[in-house]
Parts: C-alpha cells; sequence; structure tokens
C-alpha cells in the first residue's frame, strides 16, 4: 500500500510522506480529505481519471478559495488497487487521522467498510455505487450513495428502453443480455432486474466475466451471438468494457441496444470498440466535456501550473469529470458541517449530518460554475441516504460521447420497496446491528 499525500499549493513533483509533513498544527488548521484511488492495477484505465478529477477540484479549492470556509483541505491518496484486502488496510490506516469521509471507489471495499463506520462514527460516500440498499438511512445511518442507486440506474435503463420500445409491456416475450463483471457490484442489480423480468415477463440471459477474462470474452460472446438477446445490458469495469463494446461490434451485435451502467460509460470504453462502437450507449450522472466554469478554473488554477496529474489530452473526459462530481458531494457536505455545526474544522460526525440534509438546487449548481452539470440533489434525508436522483442517456458518435435524452427519472415505486426489504435483510442476517441513535437535521 502506498500513500501520497498531497501538498497543498506545491507541484506532484513535490509529494512526500504523510509521516514527515503532519503535525498537529496541520490536524487544527485544515481539513483532512482522504481519498481511496487506484491509480495501478486491472483497473486502473478507470481509477486514474476518476482521482485525478476527485483531486483536482479539490485543489482548485485550495488554490482559488483557500479551501472551503476559510479552512484548507489536507487531501492525501491511499492507493488501493480496485482491492478489496487493500483498501480495509488504507481505512485502517487513516480513520485514526479524524477524516471527514471515506470514498472506497469499490463496491468490495464498501461492502467491507459498512460495518466499520457507525462504529468508527465516519461517513461513507460511496457515490452511485456499492450496496444499493445503504440508501435506508434508519438502517445505514453513517453510509451514503447518492445521487442514484444501481437499481436506480437499472429502472432508467428500463424506463429507455420501454420508450423504444413502445412501452414496457412490448417486452413481453423478449430476451434481455446482461453482461456483468463477476464480483458484488456487477451482481448488485441482480435482484431487481429478475424482478423486472417477472413485472414486464422478459427473459433474462446473464453472461458473467471473471477478472481473468476481462480482456478476452468471446465465450460470453459467442452465447451472445446464439442466444440473440433484444438488448444488452452491461455493469462492467476497467479493461472489461472496451472488450465488450469491441466485442459486440465484431459479432454485429447492434450498438444502439447495447446499454451501460454509469460505470461503463467512459470515453476509454467506447473508444475501445473502434469506429464500428458509433451508436452504443450509456447512463450519465455528470456532464460531459469542458463547457463549464469550474472545469476553466480547475484547468487555470490546477492543470496549467503543473499540479494535476491528468493528461491534458483526456482532461474533462466522462470519468474525469465524474470525479468532480464526486468531490462536489464532499466540498458541499462539508460545507453544510460547517454551516450546521458551527466548527471551521469539521470531521466525521459532523460532515454525517452534513450529508444527511446535503442539498445541491440548480441554483447552487450554477453558484459552483458547473451549471446543468448534475440533476439537483433535492431529496436526501434521514430516511433516504441516497434520494433516487434522475440521470440522463448518452451515446457515441464515433469520436465523442453526445448526450441524446433529458433527465431520465427512477422508478422509486418498484426500487424503494426492495431497498427496505433489503436492509432488513442485511440487518437480519448480521446480529447485532446497532439501531439508528442520530438525530435528524433534516425532516425525510
Amino acid at each position: 500500500m502506498r500513500l501520497k499525500y498531497l501538498i497543498l499549493g506545491a507541484a506532484f513533483a513535490g509529494l512526500v510522506s504523510v509521516d514527515a509533513l503532519t503535525t498537529k498544527a496541520d490536524a487544527q488548521d485544515s481539513i483532512y480529505v482522504p481519498l481511496l484511488t487506484y491509480r495501478t492495477g486491472p483497473f486502473a484505465n478507470s481509477g486514474i481519471p476518476l482521482a485525478n478529477g476527485m483531486r483536482d477540484y479539490l485543489v482548485m479549492l485550495n488554490e482559488r478559495d483557500g479551501g472551503i470556509g476559510g479552512v484548507k483541505l489536507n487531501i492525501e491518496e491511499c492507493e488501493t488497487g480496485y482491492d478489496t484486502k487493500k483498501g480495509v488496510e488504507c481505512y485502517e490506516s487513516i480513520k485514526g487521522k479524524n477524516p471527514t469521509v471515506i470514498n472506497p471507489y469499490s463496491t468490495g471495499i464498501t461492502l467491507q467498510l459498512i460495518p466499520k463506520a457507525a462504529v468508527d462514527k465516519i461517513p461513507i460516500l460511496s457515490m452511485a455505487y456499492g450496496l444499493s440498499a445503504s440508501a435506508v438511512g434508519e438502517k445505514f445511518p453513517w453510509i451514503f450513495n447518492p445521487p442514484a442507486t444501481y437499481w436506480d440506474g437499472l429502472s432508467m435503463i428500463f424506463r429507455y428502453i420501454g420508450g423504444k420500445e413502445g412501452g414496457l409491456d412490448k417486452l413481453k416475450g423478449k430476451t434481455i443480455g446482461f453482461i456483468f463483471l463477476e464480483s458484488g457490484y456487477g451482481r448488485e442489480p441482480l435482484p431487481l432486474l429478475n424482478q423486472f423480468a417477472k413485472d414486464y415477463g422478459f427473459n433474462v440471459k446473464e453472461y458473467s466475466v471473471a477478472g481473468k477474462e476481462m480482456q478476452d470474452q468471446s465465450a460470453q460472446w459467442l452465447s451472445v451471438r446464439r442466444d440473440r438477446p433484444d438488448w444488452m445490458i452491461m455493469w462492467g469495469w476497467g479493461a472489461m468494457n472496451p472488450t465488450a463494446v469491441k466485442r459486440a461490434a465484431e459479432n454485429g451485435y447492434p450498438m444502439d441496444h447495447f446499454v451501460g451502467i454509469w460505470w461503463s460509460g467512459s470515453d476509454d470504453d467506447a473508444r475501445g470498440g473502434g469506429k464500428e462502437a458509433k451508436g452504443y450507449l450509456s447512463l450519465n450522472i455528470n456532464g460531459i466535456g469542458d463547457n463549464y466554469p469550474a472545469l476553466k478554473d480547475i484547468k487555470k488554477h490546477v492543470v496549467d501550473t503543473g499540479k494535476s496529474q491528468v493528461d491534458k489530452e483526456k482532461f474533462a473526459e466522462n470519468l474525469y469529470n465524474r470525479g468532480i462530481y464526486n468531490s462536489v458531494l464532499i466540498a458541499e457536505a462539508i460545507r453544510n458541517a460547517q454551516k450546521l455545526s458551527g466548527k471551521k474544522v469539521v470531521a466525521g460526525p459532523e460532515v454525517r449530518r452534513g450529508l444527511e440534509s446535503l442539498t445541491i438546487s440548480e441554483a447552487r449548481w450554477k453558484e459552483l460554475g458547473l451549471s446543468g452539470f448534475g440533476a439537483p440533489i433535492t431529496n436526501v434525508s434521514c430516511a433516504d441516504h441516497n434520494g433516487h436522483h434522475s440521470a440522463y442517456m448518452q451515446q457515441w458518435d464515433g469520436a465523442k460521447w453526445v448526450k441524446i435524452s433529458d433527465w431520465i427519472a427512477p422508478m422509486k415505486d418498484k426500487v424503494r420497496p426492495l431497498l427496505e426489504k433489503d436492509a432488513d435483510d442485511y440487518v437480519t442476517k448480521n446480529a447485532g446491528w446497532p439501531k439508528r441513535t442520530e438525530p435528524c437535521d433534516k425532516s425525510s
């Protein structure tokens, strides 16, 4: 495990170890924001842009604004390699430093940290990933997964498919293929997918991709060719995504019927399929491109001054912007925590309150220099740690992503009851799960 300590206002070449620089005065005068990242390993092609976007937005706040509320951010990366064991080691190494919030950036790591959060009083932000049921705030007061759960994402995909088919009832008798990374992440939406199959009368064909098969997938796509599903849905990550897009094109699958979740929609994912990838679809929760004032500030204060690791040609690509979105949630939760607590230097307990009453209106997105970058965050509460916000569909035009839909609302009426049942099941299976004792700052 390697720790990279970001010395605020210094070039990346100036990074030195945590132990050499952290002092008692630093801890008292700054807000500690750890980032669990993976710039190495088999998922690095996805992890690097996320890490760059997360870090660069926070560094920009330091450089442009002097931090948040007049307090500098103390930003630390811990390299996980997208490995659950290393991720838990990262957590254990930083939990004693009064972290504001933990960003696991792995469903596997998130699942291991959920039982620890309430004990250590550190909020976990698994932004649009992790355990979908952790949206139920009564059962998981320290876990947050806005803006949408994986089950919300699947329901949005079906809203889109239903619109193309002339109604969800038209799916009766059809076949939906589901290709997924064999992991907790990949299997997370299966309960809802199978429920939808019962509700709408379609058949499901599952195509599991083990980690060692990510860059091959020949067998899976031969099966797809045999089964001829009417639509394909992908829950992939890392090298799995571009390989799947390439195999789909090679096998003549209609790309405008191949839809990925928001983690299967990076620029590299689509580019991996070559010119034949044109038409591939994925959901997205964040804006694309650099036509936002905040992105221009990042470029001015961080990228152009050599304080970023981003390849300038990949600045503002989709997953870089996803990392920015993640850090907007962190920063706004910190601002809210400062307001609620009256403290300038906040840590986990205060930021938990800030997350639980988080609001980012359209007007606030504009104030942040990110008008239209994300759907308004309006529904996070004590009972609902997710909010079930909207996403949109994007399509690859052969060179770039293009937004092709308005914001698509999830089927909350179908998703929420299943989340509550799953949360109850989780608590039942984990004997001694603590009841919520944390007060609410915002009525649910």
